[in-house]
């Protein structure tokens, strides 16, 4: 009970104190856009950056975490699109739906992996994220850019690509790996901002909210949740335990895929021409949501 405590209070704690900030001490929102900016454009790259290039890639099961991770993010995307169809909505829910799907909390999946194992659960997380980030980044770039009416450009795809903090972070942290580790200074330094990132980044996401927003097409975003929380988990913990994971590398995998969708979602659906308001619907009931069903996960890989 006592390590479920110390595991589960802080990100979820951070969440809530998040809200209640925004709502009583910090109500400007230009001040909760500006410490999103910082983390996402930062703190959390360096966080990225570090952890991986503290690992030595040689001595990990990269290839069953990525072939197990890929595989669960394909079915994730299928049945998101798949859902939509049926549910016979528009290319901006389309959007909302799919990124619903397959997008992650990355801020909470480092806060849960540190609780249960320390340095060791962040550095496999942030692996875990480098291979699920460049997946989704590349298919929810496509999603938004077939049938939205503009027609598909690679130019502009590729520039969203290439333009994203994220990516570039993994990438990065995957080479700095190989050659040997970030140097004497900077590894600390890198260390320092990173470990800002999860906190300021979980009292954003809090901030960001919005019980009002789940009135929502309500159905529709309860089967979003059942694809994001436990289609997509259960996919990846049974590839990985067919294929041998050793049990921190199927944690990371397991954890950081049964994660609620990221509240840059909405910002992305905004900018792109999503349906926003169905996004931040989708956002705020999967993070409730995501109280029970996360617990239960780490519960039933304990098992």
């Amino acid at each position: 009970m006592i390590l479920y405590l110390d595991v589960f209070v802080p990100p979820f704690g951070l969440l809530l104190l998040g809200a209640l900030l925004r709502r009583y001490l910090l109500p400007d929102g230009q001040v909760w856009a500006g410490i999103e900016r910082l983390v996402f454009w930062v703190l959390m790259p360096a966080l990225l950056c570090s952890a991986i290039a503290a690992v030595d890639l040689a001595t990990l099961p990269i290839g069953g975490m990525a072939t197990a991770i890929w595989l669960a993010l394909l079915g994730g995307a299928g049945l998101s699109l798949a859902l939509a169809w049926a549910a016979g909505v528009d290319h901006p829910a389309r959007t909302s739906v799919f990124q619903g799907g397959i997008r992650f909390n990355n801020l909470m999946g480092f806060a849960v992996m540190a609780g249960m194992f320390g340095a060791a659960g962040t550095s496999l997380g942030a692996v875990a994220t480098g291979l699920i980030v460049p997946f989704v980044q590349l298919m929810t770039t496509l999603v938004f850019a077939l049938g939205g009416g503009r027609g598909f450009s690679p130019a502009r795809a590729a520039r969203q690509l290439a333009l994203n903090p994220l990516l570039l972070a993994c990438l990065a942290g995957f080479a700095v790996s190989l050659a040997g580790g970030l140097p004497p200074g900077i590894a600390p330094l890198a260390r320092s901002l990173g470990q800002a990132s999860v906190a300021l980044g979980l009292l954003c996401v809090g901030a960001a909210l919005s019980l009002g927003a789940m009135r929502n097409r309500l159905p529709l975003q309860l089967a979003t949740c059942v694809i994001k929380l436990v289609l997509v988990p259960a996919m990846v913990l049974l590839l990985g335990r067919a294929l041998g994971l050793e049990p921190l590398a199927l944690s990371a995998a397991l954890v950081f895929m049964a994660l609620p969708t990221a509240t840059t979602s909405y910002v992305m659906a905004r900018a792109m021409g999503g349906d926003a308001p169905l996004m931040a619907a989708l956002t705020t009931l999967e993070h409730l949501v995501a109280i029970l069903t996360l617990p239960l996960w780490i519960l039933l890989l304990g098992s």
